[in-house]
């Protein structure tokens, strides 16, 4: 069975990264002409709505539990933390220069995110939504995986 394309959605003229909802309800792109989210319904293939952010986002991921996504927000240093109930930014947690990606440890207990200039991991405690300890990484660290 071949692949191909469903749908073409408008969203920006650029945008970085996607993730997807636990649920698969929504995708999640981050507009790089302007600070905000794009929601996208995987219903309609349209977009649902724009998150405002606090600076231009990169990469997300959702909390296990599906209530929260967390944007790492780089001109800000940053991660927002969006409710996804109400689609808006609920807190804003400190990190190194440069946050990339944001990977969400199996268990919902905890949150890595790579910055990039710094060389470091910041991994916050989702239950206080603290940085709780930074992991020397190297150079220009960016994407993460989790293996099993």
């Amino acid at each position: 069975m071949g692949k191909k394309t469903i749908a073409i959605i408008p969203v920006s003229g650029e945008t970085q990264r996607i993730s997807i909802s636990n649920d698969d309800r929504w995708v999640f792109t981050s507009d790089q002409t302007k600070p905000q989210l794009a929601v996208i319904d995987t219903a309609t293939n349209k977009v649902k709505s724009w998150v405002p952010l606090p600076g231009t986002g990169y990469g997300t991921a959702s909390t296990p539990d599906g209530r929260f996504l967390l944007v790492a927000v780089p001109p800000t240093n940053q991660v927002a933390v969006v409710d996804l109930a109400s689609m808006k930014v609920v807190r804003n947690i400190d990190v190194p220069a440069s946050p990339q990606e944001v990977l969400i440890r199996p268990d919902g207990k905890t949150a890595y995110v790579s910055c990039n200039t710094s060389g470091k991991v910041a991994a916050i405690d989702l239950a206080d939504w603290k940085v709780q300890s930074l992991i020397t990484a190297g150079k220009l660290a960016d994407g993460l995986a989790w293996a099993k």
